[in-house]
């Protein structure tokens, strides 16, 4: 749907990445329609979708902006598409397979104005199919570079009740200030997808901006539904990724401190996959993630330049333990899951 010449401007950009949504993509936008605060737009952007999934939207869904992009192009290059069409001060980011309870939005929004020191927002999400489960409460980074979702796994009854700080925002169901997410430039498009949200979260980090987790905007999240977590290509991407995040966000007072640290995780996590028959796969991940070092190396550089806040804050806000990133990959493991 195109807006017209005098219609208002929407408070809020929904944007929605689609790739052969077909099972999620309606329960999504229901999800969406029946929120208490009702001041915003709905984008989907389709990433070349084989499934049907976005041929009846106009029908359907008349307040959808359909944005049809001619190839899967990237969950990192989708959503930074719909970022530069958005309208509204806020953008929100929700996952095909995110569904949000009616006052998710509404939540998030009062969380902004009571905590003005914040500046993005995560969601509590709950397992799409085991929603007495906690399926993440923001995201942890850990000195290593390894990244995970806080909570996932545990018990919804067990949830903390008040909101927290953390180091950043999964984007299956996050809002962000459209203006900084467009100054610093979104997604790292060049990651296609897994991990861009936790690169994107350093970058704001490394800015100055802080996260809160609020638990009342909730979510039930089914989680890479499009691929499965397990996949190669998830695990190619993830594993990749996360060099890349390491290499071009942690400040230099704590590169050298940290690069034994990521040197291990990675050693680490090498062996383990090869041992799982995932070798090719794994080497590959790692090796494309160095052959490309001098382009990383170049934004880094750019990067660097946004540090507005003292390293040590930064080092405050990271996950330092030695056990828990690997009984977090451990625990994972068992579950199918091959990336945070």
């Amino acid at each position: 749907m195109t807006k017209g010449p005098y219609a208002p401007v929407p408070f809020v950009s929904v944007v929605v990445v689609n790739w052969n949504g077909s099972q999620v993509l309606d329960r999504c936008l229901t999800s969406l329609s029946a929120q208490t605060f009702q001041d915003f737009e709905i984008i989907v952007v389709d990433n070349g979708s084989s499934d049907g999934s976005v041929d009846l939207l106009g029908g359907k869904w008349p307040r959808v902006h359909l944005e049809k992009l001619p190839a899967n192009r990237g969950f990192a290059l989708a959503n930074n598409h719909g970022a530069r069409i958005a309208q509204g001060k806020w953008l929100a980011l929700v996952n095909n397979d995110a569904f949000p309870a009616p006052e998710w939005l509404e939540e998030l929004l009062a969380a902004s104005e009571k905590n003005p020191e914040f500046s993005f927002f995560t969601s509590c999400l709950l397992m799409g199919l085991q929603p007495d489960r906690i399926d993440g409460m923001g995201d942890i980074y850990h000195i290593s570079g390894l990244a995970w979702r806080r909570g996932h796994g545990a018990p919804a009854a067990l949830e903390p009740q008040e909101a927290s700080e953390v180091f950043g925002a999964c984007a299956a169901a996050a809002l962000f200030p459209k203006a900084i997410f467009r100054e610093l430039g979104g997604f790292d498009e060049d990651y296609f997808c897994y991990h861009e949200d936790v690169d994107l979260s350093f970058r704001l980090r490394l800015a100055g901006h802080r996260c809160l987790y609020v638990p009342r905007a909730r979510a039930e999240h089914l989680g890479s539904f499009s691929l499965g977590p397990a996949s190669d290509f998830a695990l190619y991407h993830g594993h990749r990724n996360l060099i890349w995040t390491f290499l071009k966000n942690m400040p230099r007072p704590l590169l050298g401190r940290y690069l034994p640290a990521h040197l291990l995780a990675n050693g680490l996590s090498f062996l383990w996959f090869l041992s799982r028959g995932k070798g090719p796969v794994i080497w590959r991940a790692k090796g494309d993630a160095l052959r490309a070092l001098k382009a990383v190396l170049r934004k880094r550089t750019r990067i660097q330049q946004l540090l507005k806040v003292d390293p040590s804050e930064i080092s405050r806000i990271l996950d330092h333990g030695w056990i828990r990133p690997y009984q977090v990959a451990w625990s994972n493991s068992l579950r199918g899951r091959s990336h945070y």
